[in-house]
């Protein structure tokens, strides 16, 4: 995701780190969060549902999960905090930003601490997978990519914050992975590796960063994940993987030759009755259009490529979802887990809330049998499940985007909410 506008929202934030924060100051959102009063109460541990059948795949998908730069910080073995930012120079900057903002942290946290209220929602949903875009880069390298301004990077040895919440696999085609050259790159891809944590997008030549992780489930098909970042997201260009350096999977345009080129990547790769998603990078963080090129190539994945999910993100925020031939099509997921608390810039948005998607493919045919949103609140460097009141914002949101989109929300009784056709 691009950062430039972040650089100069830091600046009138770094305010806040010399004066005090009193409980009136803060929004009414914000105060509604830390009321657990004001929270859905939980279900009982029952499953969401009976699966009629083997047939049935459950996916947990989400946004950009960023545990680097401070959260890195908070949790048990902290790295280097040294950050070549414009205005700050300490990672550690931004955790004392966030506890003057939201409250204190209780140094350093578990590994399964930033999951919060999300680990409960992975036990009731149960999902066959769990996939996150992970943007940071996991090493120690100090080889930072000069000119970028933003460089994401959390130790290796803080890898098992990702195992404690069951994480399956990661996409890694975004525009932070190489945040800390291709020394940092290696380290990433190795320590993934030895985590058993599988990945798409990147890879240490063109083959590799081109493949899909490949997920084969117990007396069901198979689930192949492709991942692609499009320079729209601030992805550079000479990231892109070829026969001899090591770089991610880029996409320059979203062409039709460019679909195309994706179609013939994926064809000898699938297999009858896989089901076959396509991890986007794309678009601005900021904003509800939906450029028609990304609708165009969206759609031209399913019907050209057999793609039955696209997972979009990038955006800070959640966006609009499409149901397209019985696929979902999630054109930006929103950030799931960030380290921007006391960052000032687009309150409008809500880019502190978020949605945990879990979505019920019917592996027979690839198609859609049920959405369901959880919806969530980053809040001291965790994820915390949304009040009431916010869920109801997400709600009314996806709703207002989906007019365009052909898609409505419907909440339930517990704050979950359910996607279906308009």
């Amino acid at each position: 995701m691009k950062r430039r506008k972040f650089l100069n929202q830091t600046a009138s934030s770094l305010a806040l780190l010399m004066l005090p924060i009193s409980r009136s100051a803060l929004s009414d959102s914000q105060q509604r969060a830390g009321d657990p009063q004001r929270h859905p109460a939980p279900r009982n541990n029952s499953k969401i549902k009976q699966r009629d059948s083997d047939a049935l795949i459950t996916l947990f998908l989400c946004g950009d999960v960023m545990t680097g730069r401070a959260i890195d910080q908070i949790l048990p073995y902290p790295g280097n905090p040294e950050i070549f930012e414009s205005y700050l120079k300490d990672a550690r900057m931004y955790v004392e930003l966030a506890e003057r903002t939201t409250g204190p942290i209780a140094k350093p946290v578990s590994f399964d601490y930033i999951w919060g209220d999300a680990l409960a929602e992975f036990e009731r949903f149960s999902p066959d997978l769990r996939i996150i875009n992970l943007e940071t880069s996991i090493t120690r390298s100090n080889d930072v990519w000069q000119g970028k301004g933003i460089n994401y990077r959390m130790n290796p040895r803080n890898i098992p914050c990702l195992t404690a919440a069951g994480i399956d696999g990661c996409t890694l085609a975004n525009n932070h992975v190489l945040d800390w050259g291709f020394a940092g790159l290696e380290e990433t891809l190795t320590t993934l590796e030895q985590a058993n944590l599988k990945f798409a997008g990147a890879g240490r030549e063109v083959e590799q960063a081109r493949a899909p992780a490949v997920f084969t489930l117990p007396g069901k098909r198979r689930v192949l994940l492709f991942s692609y970042g499009h320079i729209s997201s601030g992805v550079p260009y000479n990231w892109q993987a070829t026969e001899t350096q090591a770089g991610i999977n880029v996409l320059y345009d979203l062409s039709v030759d460019t679909l195309n080129q994706v179609r013939r990547q994926i064809a000898p790769m699938r297999r009858d009755n896989d089901v076959v998603i396509a991890s986007m990078h794309w678009g601005s963080n900021w904003g509800y259009r939906i450029p028609t090129e990304q609708k165009r190539f969206a759609r031209g994945l399913i019907d050209q490529a057999g793609i039955d999910i696209v997972h979009g993100h990038s955006s800070h925020h959640p966006k609009g979802i499409e149901i397209y031939h019985n696929r979902p099509i999630i054109y930006g997921c929103g950030d799931f887990l960030n380290d921007y608390e006391g960052i000032s810039g687009h309150e409008e948005y809500r880019g502190d809330l978020g949605l945990m998607y879990f979505i019920t493919i019917d592996a027979r045919s690839g198609e859609l049998t049920r959405f369901e949103l959880v919806p969530t609140q980053i809040r001291n460097f965790r994820v915390n499940r949304a009040s009431a009141g916010d869920a109801q914002w997400l709600a009314d949101m996806l709703d207002w985007q989906g007019r365009e989109l052909q898609t409505r929300v419907q909440m339930n009784a517990d704050g979950v909410l359910q996607l279906f056709s308009a």
